[in-house]
């Protein structure tokens, strides 16, 4: 079931915007559902793993109570002197 909907935006962009789905053949307001859906998309894709990622893992051990945030903040204290 379709809602109506009022937003306020810039002239500008709302103009482009036009311009924009009218060159696509599409609608303003499907222009926008299209957008809102697919930033609303719950879905999560599961990330590869590259074989050059894979290749470097386990190349460097860390003690086992190394704090990778510590370190880094000292990294940074560093950096910034």
């Amino acid at each position: 079931m379709d809602k109506k909907l009022t937003l306020s935006l810039n002239d500008k962009i709302i103009e482009t915007a036009k311009i924009y789905a009218k060159s696509n053949n599409t609608s303003l307001s499907k222009l926008i559902e299209s957008y809102l859906s697919t930033l609303t998309k719950t879905t999560t894709k599961e990330k590869e793993i590259t074989p050059l990622v894979k290749s470097l893992s386990g190349i460097i051990s860390l003690e086992d109570d190394f704090d990778v945030k510590d370190s880094y903040a000292q990294y940074l204290i560093e950096k910034y002197k």
